[in-house]
């Protein structure tokens, strides 16, 4: 069964840097698109960064220049490289993998647990 495991978050200081990681296990067969999305509290879920499967990128106006997204095929991981972090950046980090699986013929979305970040000012 597939299932995201994301790591990476914690408390850090205004202008640190944080690297988060999601990686898919199961029997995978071919994985799209890979994202980031962040909700802090009371705040609706938003998209930080996408990056499709032959590697272009697209990122949220508030993260340009400080977050950079990328992708290890091999071992099915998406990571969030996010430096000169603000107080702003604080929420629940989520990734997601639309992906194909060995045995199905259908594209599906999945969503990992969430990791939290937090940005002290």
């Amino acid at each position: 069964q597939v299932q995201l495991v994301e790591s990476g978050g914690g408390l850090v200081q205004a202008g640190g840097s944080l690297r988060l990681s999601c990686t898919a296990s199961g029997s995978i067969f071919s994985i799209n698109a890979m994202r980031w999305h962040r909700q802090a509290p009371g705040k609706q879920r938003e998209l930080v960064a996408s990056i499709a499967s032959g590697g272009s990128t697209n990122y949220a106006d508030s993260v340009k220049g400080r977050f950079t997204i990328s992708r290890d095929n091999a071992k099915n991981t998406v990571y969030l490289q996010m430096n000169s972090l603000k107080p702003e950046d604080t929420a629940v980090y989520y990734c997601y993998q639309n992906l194909r699986e060995n045995s199905d013929y259908v594209w599906r979305g999945y969503w990992g647990q969430g990791t939290q970040v937090t940005v002290s000012s």
